[in-house]
């Protein structure tokens, strides 16, 4: 069974940091490229960051880049988002893809706020 379980989530000030984890099981990590996605209250999931299966290649969303940094440690099974500078508008529930199959974590809650 592919599990995939995020954590690091919580609430934070404005120009603060956060590291959010996922941790897989259940498939060949390293042989699939990852995603972050992230969906506001009343609005669509939208793709964060992505990595590739070796992590040699990311890419960004125009609103994170040069703030977010997409990570991965294919012996410890972890994909990580690393969130500098946060604005409000980051505020969402975070998730954890697998890029190829319809496999996603629950989600961990970031807020945003002053």
């Amino acid at each position: 069974e592919v599990q995939l379980v995020e954590s690091g989530g919580g609430l934070v000030q404005p120009g603060g940091s956060l590291r959010l984890s996922c941790a897989a099981s259940g498939f060949r990590f390293s042989g699939y490229a990852m995603s972050w996605y992230r969906q506001a209250p009343g609005k669509e999931r939208e793709l964060v960051a992505s990595i590739s299966n070796t992590g040699g290649s990311t890419n960004y969303a125009d609103p994170v880049k040069g703030r977010f940094t997409i990570s991965r440690d294919n012996v410890k099974r972890l994909v990580s988002l690393q969130m500098n500078s946060l604005k409000p508008e980051d505020t969402a529930v975070y998730y954890c893809k697998r890029e190829i199959g319809n496999y996603w974590g629950q989600g961990t809650q970031v807020t945003v706020s002053s």
